[in-house]
């Protein structure tokens, strides 16, 4: 039996007999705490972290800072660090960060990030250069070079690429270097093109350009050889049948179960010609490549399969698969591994005894032992997410891409020795963008460390949940609301997962005494909200429950999927290849997709309301054309499309989606209410068993002239909501039915206990509790409550160690039937135009037009934070102190 098993075994056992009752089995002491900085810290989603080793914390606290990859320096003294605003090196003896350069210290460099990873050095003509690549969302992408030198990075030069159509950004990513008779090349992978470049370092001029598979990641050499991971596969072949990947970037075979890409391929190039040698079938979402010492091993990272390949360089097929996910050598009912680990990052030592792997979403850096039959050993804790990795002398680097979250508080005296300008009155507001980055400096475990670690690994993983997730169902249980089991009955038949935008919980809920709020920035309250607060005070206010992400194309993953994937951590701030809050990319989705596919696979009858789809209608149209319009009763002519073939069949066409604030929210309620009495006239209980909705006008579009304020457009979502609420509480289906309703994430505002704490509702007739629930869940707890009513087994790892929200039912009905709450607020109160306005009110309205023309959320989450503090709070001071204390460009005076 392998260590790893023994963990769980032993440590699931102990839980189960030490709780009182079977429900208690699931309790663990993070269940009562807040998201605070006390280690070790809980993530948003049934993790916690603690690294071994030393920690290095670093970056500006007003950015969302990254680490992302590694390389070691000649020398063997430091390394250089590629993060998303620059590199960083660090003196590996000294354990501190010696030297850092960054794109915003240079004007013309400033708009770029660097890209997913892969970051080089070498020495050329006597000098030390370090390259990696880099790009922003306007066009512009390409390689970075510097000079290495008396401890400084200096001469930063942009080696530009230029997109190839249909792409808008070439995008290069992972770099190799090669001496080639007497010349030095650099060959880079152009993600955005889907192609391989050969440089010539002496003039920087390219040589050639090679297809590749869809989306090239990472880059090995072995004599004439060169190897390039494509994260989508092969590209299809002209009138192969395909759906969008990334549109326009490219295309793939995908599932059609899930609409997830269906491959990942390795591809062989004859690194002097070009010439394609062979295309090699490896596991999803292939991403870092590493040599053994030797170079006849080549290991391949598979991020959405939890396993690394090994080919053999000298025939160039696959030779074994080595599973290294925590949880996938624990067998399930369904026979098959949960899946979700997502390793993405490759280490070896010396000798070639021994692989490293850094397991995203286990925070831990899995240990493989290469002798013989290549298996896991054991686990090493990290920060969140580590990703780059490097082993050099016997110790690893590890680059954590999501370090400790969002969590840059109040004045630490870190923070006031690093950075002296920030007040000291700063008092600890949060937002979700601002986060620094880390690095775990760690000394290599022997035998009897390892098991240590290990099992912190295991504890901080709650492994011992995803045992009591997979047990069978007891025959003759009574039906209760939320089933201990998968497969025992509940008395719900219908849950109805309502997807709100953007709103933290102290602004909606700040001003409730029932709850721990800070009315000072509650600007959303009870005059704005009246149903939201009247449904948490009837039912159940929820102060503890977090988003668990940081903007909506994570967070519609988080609550579609109940995780992220590679793809989604490696592009996070970025965006440069898509921003899928719609779902629209199938780079971005995990092996086993979404709760839609996953009931329908299990026979559930599913219907979605305006998720993961498009909505197509007359641009010209304004926001006061159409809600004219609507109060003339004239109908509203649209069509929803998805890029999702599941999705297609189960979308109502009569409900809007969302990309554009120019429709009410009054509209979908009405198109809600009307599908609700449709089901209620036909025979039996017709109502599907899971009805998903997106109801996304609490986003708002600021002060933009010609929308709604904020607080309009806030209260349309709310009088939408209650209007829904009291048709569904009036319904035949209300005696059976539960409500669920969450933010997909909380990046456009401030919270005083956490950045990821957010506003949720669970609304039925087992609900009405009248209380305040401080129980530390998150949206994937909702996940797994909804799934658990509707006996669904778990869909990966992160859901199968979530908390079900027991907390928040009773045994004992209570039907009463809900009426809504007028609005306080004109719904069609608009914003003035420009031409009314000056200082302040014109700066920011010209800002609110700049970023609501970026689509949404694809503006400047802090001018926006600002614009809808002013729209509340008028010339009442923006709290620097909590938040951003750097004055920038603009800043109101």
């Amino acid at each position: 039996m392998s260590l790893v098993r023994t963990g769980l075994t032993s440590l699931a056992i102990l839980l189960s007999l030490s709780a009182p009752a079977q429900k208690r089995a699931y309790r663990h002491p993070s269940d009562t705490r807040t998201l605070d900085a006390t280690d070790p810290i809980i993530m948003p989603y049934n993790r916690l972290a603690k690294s071994a080793g030393t920690v290095l914390t670093y970056g500006d606290p007003r950015r969302e800072n990254h680490a992302l990859d590694v390389a070691l320096l000649p020398g063997n003294t430091h390394v250089v660090v590629e993060d998303r605003y620059g590199i960083a090196v660090v003196d590996r003896a000294a354990q501190r960060i010696v030297h850092r350069w960054a794109f915003a210290d240079v004007p013309d460099l400033r708009a770029l990030m660097s890209t997913y990873s892969g970051i080089e050095s070498f020495v050329y003509q006597g000098q030390t250069y370090v390259v990696w690549s880099a790009g922003d969302t306007k066009g512009r992408s390409g390689v970075m070079i510097a000079r290495w030198a008396k401890g400084q990075i200096s001469d930063v030069e942009l080696l530009p690429f230029a997109p190839v159509a249909p792409s808008p950004l070439a995008l290069p990513n992972d770099v190799a270097v090669r001496q080639e008779g007497g010349e030095l090349f650099l060959y880079v992978a152009l993600n955005g093109n889907n192609e391989l470049a050969k440089v010539r370092f002496r003039d920087r001029s390219v040589v050639w350009t090679k297809p590749t598979g869809v989306a090239p990641f990472g880059l090995a050499i072995r004599d004439n050889k060169l190897y390039v991971s494509n994260w989508g596969g092969p590209m299809p072949a002209p009138g192969d049948p395909r759906e969008t990947a990334g549109v326009p970037y490219g295309s793939a075979y995908t599932n059609p179960r899930t609409g997830a890409i269906a491959a990942g391929t390795v591809s062989v190039f004859d690194a002097e010609s070009g010439q394609r040698l062979r295309e090699i079938p490896v596991g999803l979402h292939p991403n870092a490549l590493l040599l053994a010492p030797g170079g006849r091993r080549l290991f391949v990272a598979n991020g959405n399969s939890d396993t690394v390949s090994m080919i053999d360089t000298d025939s160039d097929t696959v030779v074994g698969s080595i599973g290294v996910g925590l949880f996938g050598s624990e067998p399930t009912q369904s026979g098959k591994p949960l899946v979700g680990s997502t390793p993405n990052g490759l280490a070896i030592d010396a000798a070639g005894q021994t692989l490293y792997v850094s397991n995203g979403l286990d925070h831990a850096v899995a240990v493989v032992a290469l002798t013989g039959n290549p298996v896991v050993s054991g686990y090493i804790p990290t920060e969140a997410y580590p990703s780059g990795l490097l082993w050099v002398d016997n110790g690893l680097v590890v680059c954590n891409l999501e370090a400790r979250g969002s969590r840059v508080p109040n004045q630490t005296p870190e923070l006031r020795k690093r950075f002296p300008k920030l007040p000291a009155s700063n008092q600890g507001v949060f937002n979700a963008h601002e986060e620094l980055a880390s690095v775990s400096l760690i000394p290599v475990p022997g035998p009897a460390q390892l098991a240590v670690f290990t099992t912190q690994v295991r504890a901080q993983n709650l492994v011992f949940r995803q045992a009591l997730a997979d047990r069978l169902p007891r025959p003759n249980v009574a039906p209760r609301p939320v089933p201990e089991r998968t497969g025992e009955p509940s008395v719900f038949k219908h849950v109805i997962y309502i997807i709100k935008e953007n709103r933290t919980y102290d602004q909606v809920y700040g001003d409730l005494k029932q709850g721990r709020g800070m009315p000072s920035l509650c600007i959303f309250g009870d005059s704005v909200t009246p149903n939201q607060h009247r449904l948490a005070l009837d039912y159940s206010l929820l102060d503890n429950y977090h988003a668990s992400g940081k903007s909506s194309a994570e967070g519609h993953q988080w609550t579609d999927a109940g995780m992220v994937t590679d793809y989604i951590e490696k592009n996070v701030r970025a965006w440069f290849r898509s921003y899928p809050h719609r779902q629209y990319d199938a780079l971005v989705y995990g092996e086993h997709g979404f709760i839609w596919n996953h009931a329908l696979d299990n026979g559930k009858t599913v219907r979605i309301f305006g998720e993961a789809c498009f909505t197509e209608f007359d641009e010209s149209k304004s926001w006061s054309d159409i809600y004219r319009q609507y109060r003339a009763g004239e109908p509203f002519v649209f069509k929803n499309t998805s890029t999702i073939a599941r999705v297609r069949p189960i979308l109502s066409q009569a409900y809007p989606g969302y990309d554009d604030p120019k429709i009410n929210d009054q509209l979908r309620a009405d198109a809600f209410i009307r599908e609700l009495q449709r089901y209620e006239a036909m025979p039996g209980d017709s109502l599907p068993e899971l009805l998903i909705v997106a109801l996304p006008n609490d986003h708002t579009a600021g002060t933009t002239p010609g929308f709604p304020t904020p607080r309009a457009q806030v209260a349309d979502n709310d009088l939408a909501l209650g209007r829904m609420m009291e048709a569904l509480t009036r319904s035949r289906f209300w005696q059976n039915t539960v409500v669920f309703v969450t933010e997909d994430d909380s990046q456009n505002g401030w919270d005083h206990i956490s950045s990821y704490r957010t506003g949720a509702l669970v609304l039925s007739p087992y609900s009405k509790l009248e209380k305040t629930i401080h129980t530390n869940y998150n949206q994937t707890s909702m996940l797994r409550t909804i799934e658990l009513i509707l006996g669904l087994s778990p869909m990966n790892p992160i859901d199968a160690t979530a908390l079900p929200m027991f907390d928040c039912f009773t045994s004992k009905p209570t039907l009463v039937p809900y009426t809504h709450l007028a609005n306080r607020i004109p719904l069609d109160e608009l914003n003035r135009p420009l031409s009314a306005l000056s200082g302040a009110a014109l700066r920011f309205a010209k800002l609110s037009i700049r970023n609501t023309r970026a689509g949404v959320d694809r503006g400047n989450d802090d001018q926006m934070n600002r614009i809808l503090w002013f729209a509340a709070k008028g010339h009442v001071p923006y709290p620097r102190a909590y938040v951003s204390a750097v004055k920038d460009e603009d800043d109101d005076d």
